[in-house]
């Protein structure tokens, strides 16, 4: 009897124990709200305040010294013509520079290849903030020695407010897009959870609308259109 007493009295103790940790437990989570998510997208569109062309000079000589020296002479009447027009040294930067043989065939006698001469390339990037001198500068360039044009873009100077205003017409189309949803599904809608900015504005599109320059080479510079995109999530209220 007397080995058993030890036992019954802790049963009670045991089992109070056992009551206090299920009461300690916290309940379990309540249901999570209904989420929306939804993805507002917009774009400005702006006249161009800058532009950016690829000029180049080629060469082509006997030599490679002969060639690099042409080349050289040719590009500098092209830079000091830009400098003339109003380009600052800060809107040209040297992107390319090379020389190279030029192959015409297989020797069969001596087993190798011949090299008829060498050609000597320059490319020049530069940013005309003036628009309205751009075709004249153009021509004045290839008239100077440059004998490649590529990559001519429009684009502003500063691109942020056009991207700040994108972003806040985002925004409203999310919120507009959000409220027919919630509308058709006979919800409303609650707090914002999160928003967060999606990708690919960085770039400007050119839209053709304005008329051609009045210069030399005409040259049509357009709009600009910057875009925006942002997802939003908001909670859903019955």
């Amino acid at each position: 009897m007397s080995s058993f007493t030890p036992l019954l009295r802790t049963l009670p103790v045991a089992a109070l124990f056992a009551a206090a940790l299920w009461t300690a437990v916290p309940a379990r989570a309540e249901t999570q709200p209904a989420l929306i998510t939804v993805t507002g997208e917009a774009s400005v569109e702006q006249a161009p305040d800058m532009a950016t062309v690829s000029i180049g000079v080629t060469s082509v000589s006997a030599t490679a010294a002969q060639a690099l020296s042409a080349n050289s002479e040719a590009m500098r009447a092209v830079i000091d013509r830009l400098k003339a027009a109003g380009v600052a040294d800060v809107d040209l930067q040297t992107t390319g520079l090379s020389v190279n043989p030029n192959w015409t065939g297989y020797d069969s006698s001596a087993s190798e290849q011949r090299i008829s001469g060498y050609t000597a390339a320059n490319t020049l990037t530069v940013q005309i903030r003036v628009l309205e001198t751009l075709g004249t500068v153009l021509d004045a360039a290839v008239s100077d020695g440059a004998n490649t044009l590529n990559g001519l873009t429009f684009g502003l100077a500063d691109p942020r407010p056009a991207l700040d205003a994108a972003r806040r017409s985002a925004v409203l189309d999310a919120r507009a897009k959000a409220e027919l949803l919630a509308e058709a599904a006979g919800v409303k809608l609650g707090a914002i959870v999160s928003i967060s900015e999606g990708g690919g504005y960085g770039n400007p599109v050119p839209m053709y609308k304005a008329a051609a320059s009045d210069s030399a080479v005409p040259v049509q510079q357009g709009q600009v259109s910057y875009q925006a995109s942002v997802s939003v999530v908001w909670q859903l209220a019955q």
